[in-house]
């Protein structure tokens, strides 16, 4: 008589990912926020709106880290890739003023790695706790065969909430108005096809790989007290595109960003992919963020104020260019 087969004998053991959820609960305990109804592990999650909107309308977000996973992967450093995660998603939330208040997370991979899984959503846990939102949910997909071994997929949603009439949608940018900029942390999670073209299989020197896998810095928390002290009319999260793609997606018609790049350091990583890969500056321009993660658009007499409130909270600002007039689409200048 033949063994009859299991679910296991398939490649998929689900007390495996049944032992993961109970191992990750504490770590996402800690990100609960008081409107949270259930914490993970039912089949959806509840969570009411903060009591203290009048008229809350609901900001979604969704994205993934990209190959930066690839380098990952190769370096077997889990822990901040989750980090990343949340950050893609919270930060192109808190562009339109709200509150990111809940997040849930899919983490797919051929054969599960109970220890690796753990490490990743503890980094989602962790940049939960620095978005301030709730890691309420999430899905972990054991698929044989979809994946190569030791390989993994993330991807992540984020809803907010913002008052309605506190949204911040760019309709009051005029010419005159400053643009600031953050300081990010590195490469984000941004161009690292290019970069893992430049970098080759050649083994990585610890401070270089440090560079690299530094996590996107989580702006959110700093953002939502500026807003609550100057009007912010503008926000942009410098992504895929660097800052000539996404500035111009906040903008008016007949206007356009003129950026400065002398107004702020560039980082050293960016000077080394550039020289090693020999890569133009249009092209650095157009895929890094080259050492501004976010973007602020303020009138000019609140330029100053905004610089200090943000140096308050942790923030590197740079008063990087202004708004000036044109003809036809948005667009932005890097002079």
């Amino acid at each position: 008589m033949s063994k009859s087969l299991s679910y296991r004998d398939a490649g998929v053991d689900i007390e495996a990912g049944d032992a993961l959820v109970e191992a990750i609960k504490p770590y996402a305990r800690k990100t609960l926020r008081p409107e949270v109804l259930a914490g993970i592990g039912g089949f959806g999650a509840l969570c009411e709106i903060p009591k203290k909107y009048r008229q809350p309308v609901l900001v979604s977000g969704t994205d993934g880290v990209g190959t930066k996973l690839k380098l990952a992967f190769s370096l077997r450093r889990h822990s901040t890739v989750g980090i990343d995660l949340v950050a893609m998603s919270a930060n192109d939330v808190v562009v339109q003023g709200a509150e990111a208040l809940f997040f849930l997370d899919y983490f797919a991979c051929g054969k599960l790695d109970q220890r690796v899984a753990a490490d990743v959503i503890k980094g989602i846990a962790e940049g939960c706790e620095l978005a301030g939102c709730a890691l309420i949910g999430g899905e972990t997909a054991e698929m044989p065969g979809m994946y190569p071994e030791g390989e993994y997929d993330l991807a992540g949603f984020c809803v907010g909430v913002v008052e309605k009439d506190r949204i911040i949608d760019g309709r009051s940018i005029a010419p005159g108005d400053v643009l600031l900029g953050l300081a990010s942390s590195g490469a984000h999670s941004n161009g690292y096809s290019l970069i893992r073209r430049i970098i080759g299989e050649d083994h990585l020197s610890s401070d270089l790989a440090d560079s690299l896998m530094e996590p996107t810095r989580i702006y959110v928390k700093p953002l939502l007290k500026l807003a609550v002290a100057v009007p912010v009319k503008g926000l942009a999260h410098i992504t895929g595109g660097g800052l000539v793609g996404n500035v111009p997606r906040i903008l008016p018609n007949g206007t356009k960003a003129v950026i400065r790049k002398s107004t702020w350091p560039r980082p050293e990583i960016f000077k080394w992919l550039q020289q090693t890969g020999n890569v133009a500056e249009d092209e650095m321009l157009r895929v890094f963020n080259c050492g501004i993660g976010m973007v602020i658009v303020v009138a000019p007499d609140k330029a100053q104020m905004a610089k200090m409130l943000l140096k308050r909270e942790g923030e590197l600002a740079y008063e990087i260019g202004v708004i000036e007039a044109a003809g036809g689409e948005p667009e932005a200048a890097i002079v």
